[in-house]
This record gives structure tokens, sequence and C-alpha cells, in this order.
């Protein structure tokens, strides 16, 4: 499976762990930056995972920030992504089973790096549900 990740200079230190997650875990990745901790501004790097996530040449996206909050509203102006802020497990496999997410945003300022990676791989081992859920995301779309 092909992963998407970015993250602005809030986020840089989980991405870089993340990718490293992935790589130990046999996921193919591609880094769209930052890529380094100087300031940065984080829709330059969600609008690229989101692009590659939207054409489908990437399976799923991880956009990390400070808050998520920054990343997740980028993210979701692009058509067919629903990214999703997880700060815990749970919420990532909901994010998945109920909404089909198709992008996790993390944020960095608000969990441990250990928590990042349970809840990654959460979120990449969920699948959606569909049935009454499909009837929900399909009226997600403007």
């Amino acid at each position: 499976m092909k992963i998407a990740i970015g993250s602005d200079h809030a986020g840089f230190e989980y991405k870089e762990v993340l990718k490293k997650w992935l790589d130990a875990h046999i996921y193919e990745s591609k880094d769209f930056g930052t890529y380094d901790a100087e300031s940065s501004d984080y829709a330059d790097f969600a609008h690229p995972v989101s692009e590659a996530v939207e054409s489908g040449e990437f399976a799923l996206g991880v956009l990390v920030c400070g808050s998520a909050n920054g990343v997740a509203i980028t993210a979701n102006k692009h058509k067919g992504i629903r990214a999703a802020i997880c700060w815990n497990e749970e919420l990532a496999r909901l994010a998945r089973n109920h909404n089909d997410a198709n992008i996790v945003c993390l944020p960095a300022r608000f969990i441990s790096l250990d928590l990042a990676e349970k809840i990654l791989e959460n979120f990449l081992h969920a699948a959606f549900e569909g049935g009454r859920h499909a009837v929900r995301v399909g009226k997600i779309s403007c």
C-alpha cells in the first residue's frame, strides 16, 4: 500500500519517526515535506499529500501539524478527501470504519510519538464498513 505523508515544522519530528515506522512495516511511502524543522506553512504540504491521495496514486495519507486542524481543514478542501483528526486509537479506527477517511491528521503538540504510531497503525489496519455508513459518507460531498 502506498502512503503519502507530510507535515509542517511542528510535525516534522513526528513525520520522520512515522516514515521509519511505515518502512519497518513494509509500506511504500513518499515524503511531501517539510524537510526540516524551520518554520513552514502547513498548506504547502497538505495540498500535495491530498492531491496524491485524490488522484489515486496513493491509497492513504498522513498529515502532521501542531494541532492537526490546519492540515485537516486544508486537506478537506480537496474533492474526495476525507481527512480526520485523530488523537487516540479508537478515533483512528472509527474514522476508517464509519467515515471512510483517507487521510489521518495527527496533532503533534497533543499526543506522544508512541501514541502517534499506534494511531497510524489502527488507521492503516481498519477498513470502511460500508452499509449504513456508505449512505452517510455519500452525503458529504457538496
